[in-house]
């Protein structure tokens, strides 16, 4: 029953303590991994998960590949199990790939991203994406009927062969099916980058490279533009909007990030056009630094809203900034994610690898962040205090019968060998910049964090 391409793999379930000298915030113990153990050049590629989401309770998981799939996972009810297990749901094929004859491109059926619909009944929605085409699905559970047979065996019997015989119906196993309910299309000539569900449950937005257009949930063929800062001329082009998001409580405001670092928030209440921000949030510039790699670094990769709405996060390729809605001049917190590899910079570019879109989000509760890095690392970081940890996602890292997470030590170089080197130390020359942590999502409501790490699905807990 359970998905070939994400097996479930069963933990060994454990009371979480604590590392010496570790605490137990940071403290973080393996659960659960879907997916398939194999070697690099093995993986295929439709495997790589580019898209993890919980729904608003965190009952529900689903995950998207680049091969067009999502996979929904449901949170296990036993009480003699862990709150954090999760099972096998469903799976269905939301994207095909597809082929634009008038400009000649193929389309991927990547998924790019998933959002859960707040749940009003038995069945689940989603929104999925891919680079164009915008899609509503629908998972429930539907009960098939067997047979229909006429009274029981006794009534074949000859003493009761005039007796009235009343049908009776009876049912197979329930399954759980997925249906495409609308299909929202042909609004935007450039790839989509992200979609966001309004708070009034009613409307939702979706962002290209140049536009932003905002949709009702019930109407599929038409959407209203509601940001465009496409100019006239092509060459005058400056920056792109790269994520966007609305306010988790005020229906009229939403915030864009763009790659040059800047963030604007618009109130639709102004106007129906909002390409003059209400708000910009922008951090000066520093005349010390002046690299070539600068404006690549500053380019934010997504943004998101915390659960009260007071703050927001960006995460760039170096770091995450936590900014206040109420202060545009610069963060109020700044969480460097992989210093060391500052130095790499230039090989990073070579290969690509600065251009990684990396995702970032909040905790439940607001009080930390999580947002990967390479080599399967993953960084928490801890608002108030501004201590962090650097972990990874891996089953070569989880020690002891009770799999706890050790802590990662990354050193900068190794011409100056560490003294009794252990599992957890880690040089930079070393790292494996394929194995990149893109998604992740923390429960809304509970310390557990989904990983993609490549074709795996990691769930630790605390």
């Amino acid at each position: 029953r359970y998905s070939p391409r994400l097996p479930f793999s069963r933990p060994l379930v454990s009371m979480a303590s604590s590392v010496a000298g570790l605490p137990p915030e940071f403290t973080w113990n393996f659960s659960q991994v879907f997916g398939d153990r194999v070697g690099e050049s093995d993986i295929s590629e439709a495997d790589i998960i580019s898209a993890v989401e919980f729904c608003h309770d965190g009952e529900y998981l689903a995950t998207g590949d680049r091969g067009g799939r999502v996979v929904l996972f449901e949170r296990t009810q036993d009480p003699r199990m862990y709150s954090a297990e999760y099972k096998f749901y469903a799976e269905f094929q939301s994207h095909e790939p597809e082929f634009d004859y008038l400009k000649s491109i193929e389309i991927e059926e990547k998924i790019n991203q998933i959002r859960w619909l707040k749940r009003k009944h038995a069945a689940h929605f989603l929104l999925t994406t891919n680079d164009k085409t915008i899609k509503l699905w629908k998972v429930y559970n539907k009960s098939y009927t067997l047979d229909t047979v006429f009274g029981s065996e006794a009534d074949t019997d000859a003493r009761d062969a005039g007796a009235i015989r009343f049908p009776k119906s009876r049912y197979m196993e329930v399954r759980t099916e997925s249906r495409c309910k609308r299909v929202y299309s042909n609004a935007h000539a450039y790839h989509i980058n992200s979609i966001s569900i309004n708070s009034d449950d009613e409307t939702f937005l979706s962002a290209d490279d140049l536009r932003i257009n905002l949709w009702n949930h019930e109407i599929a063929d038409q959407s209203f533009n509601i940001v465009d800062i496409k100019p006239a001329s092509m060459d005058e082009l400056s920056e792109v909007i790269t994520s966007a998001k609305f306010h988790p409580h005020h229906c009229n405001i939403f915030i864009y990030s763009t790659s040059k670092g800047n963030i604007r928030l618009g109130d639709m209440r102004a106007s129906a056009l909002c390409d003059r921000q209400a708000k910009l949030f922008e951090e000066p510039a520093s005349g010390a630094d002046k690299s070539f790699f600068k404006e690549i670094l500053s380019s934010i990769s997504d943004v998101k809203f915390s659960s009260s709405g007071r703050y927001f996060l960006t995460r760039d390729y170096m770091t995450v900034k936590v900014w206040d809605v109420n202060m545009e001049s610069k963060p109020v917190e700044t969480f460097p994610i992989h210093e060391h590899l500052r130095s790499k910079l230039s090989d990073l570019y070579e290969s690509d690898c600065v251009f990684d879109k990396f995702e970032a989000c909040f905790s439940g509760d607001d009080s930390h962040i999580l947002s990967g890095s390479y080599n399967n690392h993953f960084k928490i970081c801890n608002r108030s205090t501004g201590r962090d940890v650097l972990l990874e996602a891996s089953r070569d890292a989880i020690e002891g019968p009770q799999h706890i997470l050790t802590p990662m030590r990354v050193h900068l170089s190794d011409s100056h060998a560490v003294r009794n080197p252990r599992s957890c130390d880690v040089y930079v020359n070393q790292m494996d910049f394929n194995q990149k942590i893109l998604h992740a999502a923390w429960h809304p409501q509970r310390p557990i964090i989904a990983i993609a790490a490549v074709n795996n699905l990691y769930l630790f807990r605390q």
